[in-house]
């Protein structure tokens, strides 16, 4: 892996990861009403650092390995057996919202110094 590919590599795993789980709260939210419907998410850490292990022995790095789903514990008992806590997974999803524009910016950013780099 060169050294351009390193400075972009963990945003851009960051941000397939964030986009992934982005996914997977939404299904959640959309299925709050859903009988027997399991909240689902997952370990972003755990995600980011298998991708970035992945993407340091590939030389094919376009490609982030889909992260490992979970199942969320319920909350709260619920009489149709669904474990989506609206509110919590509203909140998560704003949360996961927020990173994803973090990494973005981020990125801007290292591209924005290595032009100015270049520039005589």
């Amino acid at each position: 892996m060169n050294s351009l590919d390193k400075l972009f590599s963990f945003n851009q795993n960051a941000l397939n990861i964030r986009a992934q789980r982005q996914e997977i709260l939404a299904a959640n939210i959309a299925n709050s009403d859903t009988p027997n419907y399991k909240a689902r998410d997952i370990d972003f850490s755990t995600a980011l650092k298998d991708a970035l292990s992945a993407s340091q022995t590939s030389a094919n790095q376009s490609q982030t390995p889909s992260a490992k789903v979970l199942y969320r514990e319920s909350l709260q008992g619920s009489v149709d057996g669904n474990t989506v806590d609206s509110d919590v997974e509203r909140n998560i999803f704003t949360e996961n919202a927020i990173q994803y524009e973090t990494n973005l910016t981020l990125i801007k950013a290292d591209a924005r110094d290595l032009l100015t780099a270049l520039q005589p």
